[in-house]
């Protein structure tokens, strides 16, 4: 008698056994049938018993069924945002724990998950494009753990995290495809922007310099170079970084007028008389070209009538006469620059004040009692 209810015991256990494998089995007729919902509730069931949890099959099964209701028309609303594909990814990394990478179903579930990253890429763009930031970071992260050498999901995951105002995750994102040897514009310009709004000036100018090395020919970063290094006061570097700037936009008015600034400073005036004149050439409306060679000439006259000035009578006689008729020579030349500065910027006391003062060298009193109405604001 003991025997037999020993017996019927082992036979209770293999018809428990049986039906839950045959959860998986149902699962999978279901799934052939087309019927996924019916295959979603066998499967669930296999995997929440202690039979069939452990076994790479189920959860490789599993994986196949939710991955399939993720694509589907009618399943796929069945599923909340982002579900299919989370628990397909979650049910194939299981198979492939189960398995092993060699092993039948291991295999199988390795390459599903290739196929799984383009959902998971999709995924995050819908939901950016919903500005659901945080879940289309996720929908990324899970894309880099699908296809780790794949630089997209880390360029989408950066963006995302600006667009959510998570600078953190930017960096790490951007970080993890510097480590890649991934290189672009955006991504040095974007961390530049970061380390800018944190004071790293360290930092800012050490991707600047890896921006320049790497795209030497970019605008934005030859004049963010350029801009420091006048700002520093280095105006000789400054010069060939000009230059440089100016073969890579040659119709660009105010790099001929910064050229001609920074030829000023270093008192070599015919190189920023021509400079002037380029910027000029390039766009009348120039102010500071306009200006600055006007400057130009009314400092050269100046600098005639002084020394004429100071000359004493023998001397004066004999040359000075001729040094400030070159010297007014010179005030005409200003005239045309001075009018037009002043005729884009009618306002600004910096071209008033010189321009008065051409206007009375060269005799043209109402003029002159015109502007000095206009600085005593009558």
């Amino acid at each position: 008698m003991k025997k037999l209810v020993l017996t019927l015991v082992a036979a209770a256990a293999l018809t428990t056994a049986s039906a839950q494998n045959s959860a998986v089995n149902n699962a999978l007729l279901y799934q052939k049938q087309g019927t996924l919902d019916k295959a979603r509730t066998e499967i669930d069931k296999a995997i929440a018993h202690d039979k069939t949890k452990d076994k790479a099959k189920t959860w490789y099964t599993r994986g196949e069924i939710y991955d399939a209701m993720t694509s589907n028309p009618i399943y796929g609303k069945t599923l909340k945002a982002g579900e299919g594909m989370n628990i397909a990814y979650e049910s194939y990394q299981k198979a492939i724990e189960l398995d092993g990478k060699d092993g039948e179903y291991g295999k199988q579930a390795a390459a599903k998950m290739q196929g799984l990253y383009g959902l998971a890429l999709n995924a995050g763009v819908e939901s950016y494009n919903a500005k659901n930031y945080d879940e289309a970071i996720k929908s990324y992260k899970m894309a880099q753990q699908m296809n780790p050498q794949d630089t997209t999901a880390y360029l989408y995951a950066a963006y995302a995290s600006l667009a959510n105002e998570n600078t953190a995750g930017a960096k790490e994102n951007y970080g993890k495809l510097m480590a890649m040897n991934y290189k672009s514009p955006t991504m040095y310009s974007q961390l530049m922007q970061i380390a800018r709004q944190e004071n790293n000036t360290n930092e800012y100018n050490k991707l600047l310099q890896s921006g320049l090395q790497a795209y030497p020919n970019n605008k934005t970063f030859v004049l963010e170079d350029l801009n420091q290094l006048i700002t520093a006061g280095k105006d000789k570097e400054a010069i060939s970084k000009l230059q440089h700037a100016i073969e890579l936009d040659p119709k660009n008015s105010n790099l001929q007028s910064v050229l001609g600034s920074v030829y000023d400073k270093l008192k070599q005036p015919e190189q920023a008389e021509a400079a002037y004149k380029k910027a000029i050439e390039l766009d009348a409306n120039n102010f500071d070209a306009q200006y600055n060679l006007g400057v130009y000439y009314y400092n050269k006259a100046a600098e005639l009538y002084t020394k004429a000035s100071k000359m004493d009578l023998a001397a004066y006689q004999k040359s000075g006469k001729a040094l400030e008729a070159n010297g007014k020579k010179y005030f005409q030349q200003s005239l045309p620059y001075f009018e037009k500065a002043l005729e884009l910027q009618p306002d600004e006391k910096a071209v008033i004040v010189p321009l008065q003062k051409v206007y009375v060298r060269l005799g043209r009193n109402a003029d002159a009692d015109r502007l000095n109405a206009k600085l005593e604001g009558k």
